[in-house]
């Protein structure tokens, strides 16, 4: 069976540390070992020899359902990269598979992306704040498409299920004097924004669609 690497990561990272201690390392397969290891070393619960820091690890290999390994664990546009999803980590609470999700969207549309696990400092007042979040960066020149294929493959389908659960709450007159033009007409006249600049900078520069 295949191991889901960036499932396993999620889980382990949202145990706490008593729980992650509880695991019995030498009932695992050798790739949720290294995984487990590496959450061991980040908290800093074990210092031996077999655990390798994840910083230290170049060929960490996130695959899923056989979709293509993104970059090495410092792609070299990293620099420049931008942020174009996150989620964060609640202690005691199970993993985010929608990480998993929103990589392979990415991965799908051929965007390179790096998925990483961030530490959130944590806020002494309250012990059940997140202290860690994913995010995933893309190549900066890479930003706007991937945040239009994550709209696409995700967020615009959850939006489509609220707006329709959001109509059925409507009497039929509601319904009748509900036009999507007056209810976003903000987007729709981002959308116009976007075409005329984009035409208009087409013509500035001599050029046909």
């Amino acid at each position: 069976m295949k191991i889901d690497l960036v499932y396993l990561t999620q889980h382990y990272a949202s145990m706490s540390d008593e729980a992650l201690l509880a695991v019995d390392r030498g009932d695992l397969v050798d790739a949720a070992r290294q995984v487990y290891d590496e959450e061991l070393s980040r908290r800093d619960l074990v210092e031996t020899p077999f655990i390798r820091r994840a910083e230290d690890d170049s060929e960490a290999d996130l695959s899923t359902d056989g979709l293509p390994v993104e970059d090495s664990e410092n792609p070299d546009w990293m620099e420049d990269g931008a942020e174009v999803w996150s989620c964060v980590v609640y202690p005691g609470r199970g993993p985010a598979p929608e990480a998993a999700d929103a990589r392979a969207v990415l991965l799908e549309a051929g965007i390179p992306c790096h998925l990483e696990m961030q530490e959130i400092l944590p806020d002494e007042a309250a012990a059940r704040e997140p202290r860690h979040q994913w995010r995933i960066l893309v190549p900066g020149n890479h930003q706007l498409s991937a945040t239009s294929e994550l709209d696409r493959g995700i967020f615009n389908e959850e939006f489509e299920n609220e707006w329709r659960a959001h109509l059925d709450g409507f009497s039929d007159e509601e319904l009748r004097a509900m036009h999507p033009q007056v209810a976003f007409g903000g987007l729709f006249d981002k959308v116009e924004r976007i075409n005329r600049a984009y035409a208009e900078e087409l013509a500035r520069r001599g050029l046909s669609k």
